[in-house]
């Protein structure tokens, strides 16, 4: 399974306006009490006396260093390589760990569907009318230099994300309609009206920059000068586009605050990059990369017998992953003509074998993916409920007929890899969209003769997509997979210069603002966005804008499975595949705590360096 193309927050979730929380500071004039913290609807699981997180261990020594390849993006961050350290502007591709260099207001918990607690800022208060939050600065909170970080340096940061971000951020936060320092100590944030419920939540979650180091250096340039930061840990050293190291900041003002106390415990953090998936394997086996999440089936079944898994230096386990498993598959890019046709994308998507597939390749580790909101509660399925129904029936001259009934699931195969029944349907759809065969060719309703090219960085999913091209030249239509470097794959992508991609859309347990990027209308027009598919529906818009308005998590849900509906009707995408778990190898000289957060892996966040078991296996 590939990882995430592109993660815009980690865990992007809401704020409620409601839902008092234990002891709460006195009131502003206009505004409710200042709370620690905020959640989607109001319940934290931490109150303000809370001294640490459940799921880390409070008094976990730092030191060691543990090395790793970068597993999920964000911003203009790429997998395999990197020529800049800014990563939130649209240009370059930008370099693993940089967020770890920056502070945010506010910092999730990792075993909490989507609440926030103070970090930079001490709390947060909100206006009766829930468009204005006023954050109170933490005093202690520096950057690297020793300068104060202030309500000035929070205001810039949101505002200049919202001007001149990477489109994921500059979209999330075009409802922000003000940010600005009321004194040293107070932020204020201005929302217009109508804004979602999830927006306050993402601005809580933002790197916060030195407003005085961006007057001295453009913001939206690529650069390799590490930018003065607040976060846990500082650039070390690089060597552009082989690996990164970041040192820990021996006095970092967050240290002991509850919301980090036991977190970032690893001296040095170092991401390690390689261009291909067999020398990374052979780099972990080396201890070169000393943590590794492993996202093939075939490495997992097979290439972890050598001597260090046989002697217990190398641990493998597999992590349950309670996090929605979103989705994953080949996108079409419905911009271009060829992918007009919903029938034409459903002929394409019964091309696919998984059977055959799960089977013969990927050792049966796999489910199908039918969901854009996978392995969750927001997964539709059967007819939709009478709460459904109030969503959908307003829309339904807008959305096809089966909206209504079961959703779409792709069929199940014969595990040929080429089922006679499922090809003859294909053909069928083909000619109803107007295509036509004239020998081994299928042409197009244009007369053009329909070919596609499935774009890629990485040459992994090629024995994937063998059987997938097979069958595609079974009805006619030439198909080529065409690997470039990830530089390359970044511009064609940012552009939509593509027919198809493989992409995995990660989902939080509390979808939101991150939706409008994935599948809205605006998103599909703007460059560098996640709407890779190029979806732009007035329905799905609706129905997302009733995902961001839910005031509960029952009506979350509903409003998801709505969407999950008309998204799964529309054939935007080849299912792939799924599994809820993590599967991971380390070399065993780790400790960790005894309960991993629900709703993450918690590795390296949570872990730390054990100088006994390093030299017990020499690596100390």
């Amino acid at each position: 399974m590939k990882a995430d193309r592109r993660t815009l927050l980690a865990g992007s979730a809401a704020l409620a306006a409601t839902g008092l929380l234990p002891r709460p500071a006195p009131a502003q004039s206009g505004f409710g009490p200042q709370r620690h913290g905020f959640s989607a609807f109001g319940d934290l699981a931490y109150g303000p006396d809370a001294t640490h997180f459940a799921y880390v261990n409070p008094d976990a020594p730092k030191g060691g260093t543990v090395a790793l390849q970068i597993s999920r993006t964000q911003g203009n961050q790429a997998f395999d390589t990197f020529n800049t350290l800014n990563i939130y502007v649209l240009k370059g591709d930008g370099a693993a760990g940089m967020n770890l260099t920056f502070a945010s207001l506010m910092t999730r918990a990792l075993d909490e569907p989507d609440a926030v607690y103070g970090l930079a800022a001490e709390g947060v208060a909100l206006s009766a009318d829930g468009l204005v939050q006023r954050y109170r600065m933490r005093p202690q909170a520096r950057f690297h230099d020793g300068t104060p970080l202030t309500a000035a340096d929070a205001a810039f940061s949101i505002m200049t994300l919202k001007a001149k971000g990477h489109p994921l951020f500059a979209q999330v936060l075009r409802m922000v309609e003000a940010a600005a320092a009321v004194d040293a100590a107070t932020l204020e944030v201005r929302y217009a009206p109508g804004r979602s419920r999830d927006l306050p939540l993402v601005v809580a979650q933002l790197p916060i920059f030195s407003q005085a180091y961006y007057t001295q250096k453009p913001f939206e340039e690529a650069s390799l000068e590490a930018p003065l930061g607040s976060g846990p840990y500082r650039v070390a050293r690089l060597e552009q586009g082989r690996f990164i190291e970041f040192e820990r900041v021996a006095d970092w003002w967050g240290t002991n605050l509850p919301a980090m106390r036991g977190s970032w415990n690893f001296d040095r953090l170092r991401y390690e990059y390689f261009r291909d998936r067999q020398v990374a394997l052979e780099a972990f086996k080396a201890a070169t990369v000393t943590l590794r999440e492993e996202f093939t089936s075939r490495d997992w079944a097979t290439g972890y017998d050598f001597p260090a898994v046989r002697d217990g230096r190398v641990k493998r386990e597999e992590l349950p992953d309670a996090t929605p498993s979103g989705t994953q598959g080949w996108f079409f890019n419905t911009r271009r003509e060829k992918f007009g046709d919903r029938r034409v994308r459903e002929a394409l998507g019964l091309l696919f074998d998984f059977e055959w597939t799960n089977t013969n390749i990927m050792y049966g580790a796999y489910r199908r993916t039918a969901s854009f909101f996978e392995n969750s509660p927001m997964k539709a399925e059967g007819l939709p409920s009478a709460e459904e129904l109030a969503l959908l029936e307003p829309l339904r001259a807008l959305v096809p007929a089966e909206v209504f009934g079961a959703p779409f699931v792709p069929p199940v195969s014969d595990g040929s890899g080429q089922d006679r029944a499922l090809l003859r349907r294909a053909d069928e759809l083909l000619r109803q969209a107007g295509c036509r065969r004239e020998g081994n060719v299928l042409r197009l309703p244009s007369g053009q003769p329909f070919e596609i090219e499935l774009l890629d960085f990485s040459p992994s999913l090629q024995p994937h997509s063998a059987g997938l091209i097979k069958n595609l030249k079974l009805v006619g239509i030439e198909t080529r997979s065409r690997i470039v470097d990830a530089a390359q794959y970044q511009r064609r992508t940012d552009a939509f210069d593509f027919d198809m991609i493989t992409r995995r859309y990660s989902m939080g347990p509390t979808p939101g603002e991150g939706l409008q990027v994935m599948v809205g209308s605006q998103a599909a027009r703007t460059e560098g966005s996640s709407n890779i598919a190029g979806i732009a529906d007035p329905a799905v818009d609706r129905l997302v804008a009733a995902v961001l308005a839910s005031d509960t998590r029952a009506q979350l849900v509903t409003a998801c499975r709505a969407l999950d509906r008309v998204l799964r009707a529309g054939r935007y995408w080849i299912p792939m595949w799924y599994k809820g778990s993590h599967w991971m190898a380390v070399w065993d000289m780790f400790g960790r705590p005894a309960i991993k957060p629900t709703y993450d892996r918690g590795a390296p966040e949570t872990w730390w360096f054990d100088a006994e078991r390093a030299r017990r296996i020499g690596r100390g």
